[in-house]
C-alpha cells in the first residue's frame, strides 16, 4: 500500500490540523449550535458530525450524549495548540521523518474516541493506519477521521478502516482485554508492537481530603460509567476514614442509577453479594465493598483500609502492571484521571518513541 504525493504532502509533525480539529471538538462538547465559519466547517459539516455523536448512543447504549460531549472535551483540551507545542518538542527526530510503514491499529471501545491517541501518534509520524474499531466503538472513530479530513484530507486519506485480518502491517498497536492481549501477542508477536492489556485505576486518600476534593474524586469514579482504564475502581482508606465522606460527595450522581444498564449491573452486583452474605455499604447507587482486588464491577467500588501508607505504595508498586494511574495527594490529581495530557502515554508506553522507531523505507 504506497503513499502517494498528496497524503506525503504534510510534514511530520505538523499539528496544525490536530488543533483545529479540537477547536470543533470543543464547540461539539458545549452542544452549541453551528458557530460559524471560524472553526473551519461549513454548517452542513459540523451537522453530519453532530448526527454521528447522535447515533452513537443508538448503536452503544453507554454512549449518552452527556458522555459523548464529555469525551469530545477531554480530546478538546488535549489538542489545544500549547499543549501539542510542548509535547512534540520532546521529539526532534520528528522534523523531516518520513514514515513509510503501516501500522495496524486495533482499538477498544469501552469509552468514546478512546483509540484516537493512538491514530493520532500514527499519523503525526507520517505513517499510514490500518484500523480496526471494536463493535462498541459506534462509528465515533471514523467519523471523528472524516472530520478531521475537512481540515486535512491528505491525514484521512493515509487511514483505512478494516473488518477483515490485520494483514501486511509493518507494526501493530493493539489494546483490549487481558485475554485478548494474549491472542494479539500469538497474531502479532513477530511484528514491532505496544499490546495492552486490561488495566483499572486507584484511588489513594490520607483523610486530610478537602470535601472539593472528594467531589472531583466522585469524576473519577463515575464518568464513563466506570468503564475507563482511569476509571477508579478502588480506593484505599486510612483505618479511621469515616466512609459517609464519600457518600457525600457521591450524592449529586444519584442520577446516574436512572441509565438502565447502569442499574442492571447494579442490582446484578448487590444481588449475587447478598446473596454470599457479603458486609457490603450502599447508597441507592453505588455499593462499596471492602475487597482486596483492584478491579471493581460496574456500579461498585472496592475500598479498602490501611494503617501504614508504605506498605500500600509498596504493593501498587508491585501491582503496577494492572494500573494505569493512581489518584491522589502527590500522585495524579482529583478530577483529573480522566483528563490525560498528549504526554500521558496509556500503560506508560511511549507511543511517539515506537512509531518513530519503526524502519524506514519499509513499504507493504
Amino acid at each position: 500500500m504506497d503513499m502517494t504525493e498528496a497524503q506525503r504532502s504534510r510534514p511530520a509533525g505538523d499539528a496544525a490540523p490536530f488543533v483545529q480539529l479540537g477547536l470543533s471538538l470543543a464547540a461539539f462538547a458545549g452542544g452549541k449550535p453551528w458557530p460559524g465559519h471560524a472553526i473551519g466547517l461549513t454548517q452542513g459539516e459540523y451537522q453530519t458530525f453532530e448526527a454521528a455523536l447522535n447515533k452513537a448512543q443508538a448503536r452503544n447504549g453507554w454512549f449518552t450524549g452527556e458522555q459523548v460531549r464529555l469525551a469530545a472535551k477531554g480530546l478538546a483540551a488535549m489538542l489545544e495548540k500549547p499543549a501539542l507545542a510542548n509535547w512534540l518538542k520532546a521529539y526532534p527526530a520528528l522534523q523531516g521523518h518520513g514514515g513509510t510503514c503501516t501500522v495496524g491499529l486495533i482499538l477498544a471501545g469501552n469509552i468514546p474516541f478512546v483509540g484516537f491517541h493512538d491514530l493520532m501518534c500514527t499519523l503525526l509520524c507520517g505513517h499510514r493506519a490500518l484500523v480496526k474499531v471494536a463493535a462498541d466503538d459506534a462509528g465515533l472513530t471514523p467519523a471523528l477521521v472524516e472530520l478531521l479530513g475537512r481540515f486535512a484530507p491528505e491525514l484521512s486519506a493515509r487511514v483505512e478502516f478494516t473488518t477483515g485480518r490485520m494483514a501486511q502491517v509493518d507494526a501493530v498497536i493493539a489494546t483490549g482485554s487481558t485475554n485478548t492481549a494474549r491472542y494479539f501477542k500469538h497474531y502479532f508477536g513477530h511484528l514491532p508492537h505496544i499490546i495492552r492489556k486490561g488495566r483499572t485505576s486507584v484511588a489513594v486518600l490520607d483523610g486530610t481530603e478537602t470535601a472539593e476534593e472528594l467531589a472531583a474524586l466522585a469524576g473519577d469514579v463515575f464518568n464513563y460509567f466506570g468503564l475507563g482504564c482511569r476509571s477508579v475502581g478502588k480506593v484505599f482508606v486510612p483505618r479511621d476514614f469515616d466512609l459517609d465522606r464519600l457518600f457525600a460527595a457521591f450524592f449529586p450522581w444519584q442520577d446516574i442509577i436512572r441509565h438502565h444498564k447502569y442499574a442492571n449491573n447494579y442490582d446484578y452486583n448487590r444481588a449475587v453479594w447478598l446473596m454470599d452474605r457479603a458486609p457490603l455499604v450502599e447508597n441507592g447507587f453505588l455499593v462499596l465493598k471492602e475487597e482486596r482486588s483492584l478491579h471493581s464491577p460496574v456500579a461498585a467500588l472496592f475500598y479498602e483500609r490501611y494503617d501504614d501508607r508504605a506498605e500500600v505504595e509498596q504493593r501498587l508498586l508491585s501491582e503496577a502492571d494492572g494500573l494505569q494511574c493512581i489518584i491522589g495527594h502527590g500522585q495524579v490529581p482529583f478530577g483529573a484521571a480522566q483528563c490525560p495530557g498528549p504526554g500521558d502515554y496509556a500503560d506508560g508506553v511511549d507511543t511517539m518513541e515506537f512509531l518513530l522507531g519503526l524502519g524506514q523505507g519499509t513499504k507493504v
